[in-house]
């Protein structure tokens, strides 16, 4: 086993929590090809994309008290095994029902990276350790969705849609192994009492009842509904208005992603030097620059690639600046229920952003205006958040 705060664990980790963004975006290239494959409507392909958030959402408030219980461990190593199978059912789907019931059940493994390896980064670095880490693995991880839809556009071009997800089975294997051979156990203040019903609830409900951990944790979901926004709507808008070709596709998507790292990378660098709560504040205004330039544009009739990728890059920036800083002030104060306060902010973060995906697939209407203005909204509601419940205690948490 390795040391928990060894580089070799810490990229570890940075796989793991990438196991929600790259099984999310390295089918993107695919959706209109499921469209065609499946005679499915475009509700239904984005179905696939919001059924996975769910499956997120719901789990995480399972995995995070059983890892306080038991382990991050143990608890790890099952939830990767349930992502492995359901990839594996994904790659061999029979038909788009089938795929949206394997993706629900992919989601149940997936999210076990995020919740505990958020978890493990709290264990090890504690909070003000934890916002750091968080920063520099935020960034890292960001790798994988840059990457993934520019990998998973070639494998579309080359193999078709099923090649995207046997790459899936082969990232979660990886991690299987990795996660086996490498991780050690880092919860050594175990909560015997962390998985009762009724403790499981009333822990719940004092998360809940903080003003500031709700303030932190919509400052974090709202912005992570923005990016889904992009996600969700971006290859119908820039594959199937702009006809771009997938694996253009790829690229722009990573230029995107591109604002998200810098963003990230700048608050990792400036963690020891600028409070998380100045970091939020600056990065929820570059956000809410990048909405409403996105939204003037589209208003304008300006329906460029460009009107979509530049200011979309510019939220991603201000989004990479509060996302981590949110993160490690929600789960920063409650180390014995470290594993509880992850999984609610992920539940929170996930199902918002599937309520966003499924609202922009039923508004689509050939134009990129769902997208733009659910986004633009995110851009709006996620500092009205942090200022409105957060910032009046600021000189408290800091």
């Amino acid at each position: 086993m390795r040391r928990a705060d060894s580089v070799p664990v810490i990229v570890l980790l940075t796989v793991l929590v990438a196991l929600g963004p790259i099984s999310t975006d390295l089918y993107l290239p695919s959706l209109p090809s499921l469209m065609s494959y499946f005679s499915a409507s475009e509700a239904d392909v984005q179905l696939t994309l919001s059924i996975f958030l769910v499956g997120l959402a719901a789990s995480q408030l399972i995995y995070g008290p059983l890892s306080d219980r038991f382990g991050r461990k143990p608890v790890l190593l099952a939830g990767l095994v349930i992502y492995l199978a359901a990839s594996i059912a994904c790659m061999l789907a029979p038909s788009i029902e089938f795929l949206i019931a394997a993706r629900f059940l992919q989601a149940l493994g997936a999210c076990v990276g995020p919740v505990l390896c958020r978890a493990v980064v709290r264990d090890v670095y504690g909070r003000e350790g934890a916002a750091r880490v968080l920063s520099y693995l935020a960034a890292a991880m960001a790798i994988a969705p840059l990457l993934g839809p520019i990998l998973g556009g070639y494998l579309q071009a080359w193999f078709g849609w099923r090649a995207n997800f046997a790459a899936l089975v082969i990232y979660g294997l990886g991690g299987l192994v990795g996660a086996a051979t490498m991780l050690p156990e880092t919860n050594h203040d175990r909560n015997p009492l962390a998985t009762r019903p009724s403790n499981v609830l009333e822990t719940y409900l004092m998360l809940a009842g903080q003003r500031r951990y709700v303030g932190y944790v919509l400052s974090s979901a709202f912005g992570y509904s923005g990016i889904f926004c992009f996600i969700s709507g971006s290859s119908f808008v820039l594959m199937g208005m702009m006809k771009l070709e997938p694996n253009d596709y790829g690229y722009c998507f990573a230029a995107v992603v591109a604002g998200y790292i810098a963003g990230a990378t700048l608050a990792g660098k400036l963690a020891r030097k600028v409070t998380i709560h100045h970091m939020i504040a600056a990065g929820g205004a570059i956000a809410l620059v990048g909405g409403i330039v996105l939204v003037a544009l589209a208003w304008a009739g300006i329906d460029t690639v460009m009107a979509i990728i530049a200011p979309t890059m510019v939220y991603l920036f201000g989004v990479g600046m509060v996302m981590a800083n949110s993160m490690a002030g929600a789960i920063g104060p409650y180390p014995r229920a470290a594993g509880a306060a992850s999984a609610l902010l992920g539940f929170t973060q996930m199902s918002t952003a599937a309520l966003v995906g499924a609202a922009i697939g039923h508004a689509a209407d050939g134009t990129q205006m769902p997208m733009v203005i659910a986004l633009a909204l995110s851009a709006v509601a996620g500092p009205v958040s942090y200022w409105t419940l957060v910032r009046p205690w600021q000189k408290q948490d800091t």
